[in-house]
């Protein structure tokens, strides 16, 4: 029997002219894992959120069709009712943490549930304990990288022990350790998983089945862009000169625990620099640092020119009305718009940013920080959301504009750095991987 159904269901968000999800039928049998593979916008996080009852609950729009999880109508059975049932992890982190301790906010779902006062902490603690990040237990959410911040949500999710757990993009920030916790985990209790990926590697090794969305729809052949190679090296660029040089340089937080302590790292013109390394090592700390964002509480941080930073969650700092003025505000419009075109949004100028799938917005925002020209780039996570068609041309783009300025690189999508990179540094060790 299954434990999840959606029958013929077609969806459209309100104002939309062409629907999100159209005559959709699937089942999810209990402990399976289905990995949702397709391009930006084919309509993966908008099943997701119909599996967990926000559409239509949350969203509105127009719903035809129908959706049950473990006998539940989701028409009439809203969100809340579904708690403990289903379990979501979104693609922004960011916004699902509602309390400013780690332990409050993995204890926060099971309060809500009303389960037992004795038992509350420990299950908190064994989820934590699952994805790695147990010694995060008595940390504050602000002070937490993205990837741990990832894993704290992860735990939240885990200590709820569904019955079905719905996955967006996460790995987009995890290592790869704290993601196979994550399978393994759920693998072991017999949960069933439905997973939304555009790093679909580790995800593919657990799947029982992978269906590929496209347009909305499940199609039946598997799309060019997930059988070809998915990413090629380029040659070696010319090295001139130096843009950032990080000399022996550490940093904490509010006086807290050092994150960096005497690291060094140097980025030259015509150069891509892929930074790697597990989650909470430091590398969005580092990027900062280089970006000129902190300042370095011991070291010394050297810049030749202009720095433009691509933050781990880009969309919660859009602020325009359209496409276009996002991309102007800080350049003039004409620029805006030769910036939208590299990245193929073109024909998105005059639309809401927040009308956009989380891989536009992705790519809205890396025009922001191409826009000005600068002499360093640097990108955190910029593969995150982005479908493997897309990561090609990023990478394409980057190495094609690489002689112009100094590109930094933090990411944890090994394929994109080897893609992209001319090399790959990992903070924490002395290795230089070329």
């Amino acid at each position: 029997m299954a434990l999840a159904r959606v029958e013929h269901l077609t969806f459209a968000y309100p104002g939309a002219d062409q629907p999100a999800l159209e005559d959709m039928s699937l089942e999810i049998a209990p402990g399976e894992l289905v990995a949702l593979l397709g391009a930006t916008g084919s309509g993966k996080s908008t099943l997701l959120r119909a599996l967990a009852g926000l559409v239509p609950h949350f969203h509105g729009g127009r719903f035809d069709g129908r959706v049950v999880v473990a006998g539940l109508d989701t028409r009439v059975t809203r969100p809340a009712e579904l708690a403990g049932t289903v379990a979501t992890l979104f693609q922004e982190p960011e916004d699902q943490v509602v309390l400013t301790r780690v332990l409050a906010g993995v204890s926060f779902g099971l309060e809500n549930l009303g389960v037992r006062p004795d038992a509350i902490v420990p299950r908190a603690r064994d989820a934590l304990a699952a994805v790695g990040a147990e010694h995060l237990i008595e940390r504050a959410v602000a002070e937490l990288s993205g990837g741990e911040l990832q894993r704290v949500c992860l735990a939240s999710m885990l200590a709820l022990e569904p019955q079905l757990l719905l996955l967006d993009e996460p790995s987009s920030q995890l290592d790869r350790d704290a993601a196979e916790a994550l399978f393994e985990h759920a693998r072991a209790r017999r949960w069933a998983v439905v997973v939304a990926e555009q790093r679909p590697e580790l995800p593919l090794e657990y799947a029982d089945r992978v269906v590929f969305l496209a347009d909305g729809r499940i199609v039946e052949e598997v799309p060019s862009e997930w059988t070809d190679t998915p990413f090629r090296q380029v040659t070696a660029c010319h090295l001139a000169d130096e843009v950032v040089r990080l000399e022996d340089v550490s940093f904490a937080y509010n006086g807290g625990p050092p994150v960096l302590v005497e690291e060094s790292l140097s980025v030259r013109r015509g150069e891509v620099v892929a930074l790697v390394g597990p989650n909470g090592i430091g590398k969005t700390t580092l990027a900062k640092l280089a970006a000129g964002l902190l300042a370095a509480s011991a070291g010394r941080v050297l810049r030749f020119g202009r720095a433009t930073y691509l933050p781990q969650d880009p969309g919660r700092y859009l602020v325009a009305e359209t496409v276009l003025d996002e991309v102007a505000l800080a350049v003039g419009k004409e620029r805006a718009r030769h910036a939208l075109a590299r990245v193929d949004l073109a024909t998105f100028a005059d639309r809401h940013p927040r009308d956009l799938s989380s891989g536009e917005r992705e790519r809205l925002a890396i025009a922001c920080v191409l826009a000005p020209e600068p002499d360093l780039l640097v990108l955190d996570e910029p593969t995150r959301g982005v479908d493997p068609k897309r990561k090609l041309e990023l990478a394409a783009l980057l190495r094609g504009e690489a002689a112009t300025r100094a590109t930094l690189v933090v990411t944890h999508d090994r394929a994109f750095a080897t893609a992209v990179a001319d090399r790959i540094e990992a903070l924490g060790t002395d290795a230089v991987l070329v």
